[in-house]
């Protein structure tokens, strides 16, 4: 993807949401560090232009919630920033790249530990397939096929200088 593919689907996994939640009244966007914080920032502020109003924008950090976070040395939790109310509210969880579900599935752990919201999907720019949890996105901007060993990188250009999405066809580390 191009980054004017990426732009093209923020534009219609925008109008997506709002279709499905008929409106962006009590909306709010929950990214997963770090590039689904810049995405959700990017469908809100989407959103946002259709609408003409605000749409909530958390950051979560989901490093303690992992069922991994022994095994990895990668990993390094940052602070988890809701300063809104998610209790009753429709929240849509928002990462770069679906893969095994474990990302997602640490996320709505650490939402439990915020609040409980009237319901709970998922938006992502690129779903890749091998899960190994039963979760499916929403909303998706591409699907690509992959192999296991094959790694797919993201990036925004307010955070990688860049824009597209890449598929490091070398084995992942």
């Amino acid at each position: 993807m191009t980054g004017e593919d990426m732009l093209r689907a923020t534009r219609r996994i925008s109008h997506e949401i709002l279709e499905s939640h008929r409106g962006a009244s009590e909306l709010a966007l929950i990214g997963i560090y770090t590039r689904g914080v810049h995405l959700a920032e990017s469908l809100a502020a989407t959103i946002s232009s259709f609408e003409g109003v605000t749409v909530p924008v958390g950051r979560l950090d989901v490093a303690g919630h992992r069922d991994d976070r022994y095994l990895r040395d990668d990993i390094r939790p940052r602070p988890t920033e809701v300063d809104f109310s998610i209790d009753d509210r429709p929240l849509i969880i928002v990462d770069d790249v679906l893969f095994t579900g474990r990302t997602v599935r640490a996320a709505l752990d650490a939402l439990s530990d915020i609040g409980r919201a009237r319901s709970t999907q998922l938006a992502v720019m690129v779903d890749r397939g091998h899960r190994e949890l039963p979760i499916r996105a929403d909303y998706v901007g591409k699907n690509i096929p992959t192999s296991r060993e094959e790694r797919v990188r993201v990036r925004f250009e307010a955070v990688d200088a860049a824009n597209g999405v890449w598929i490091d066809r070398r084995a992942a580390a």
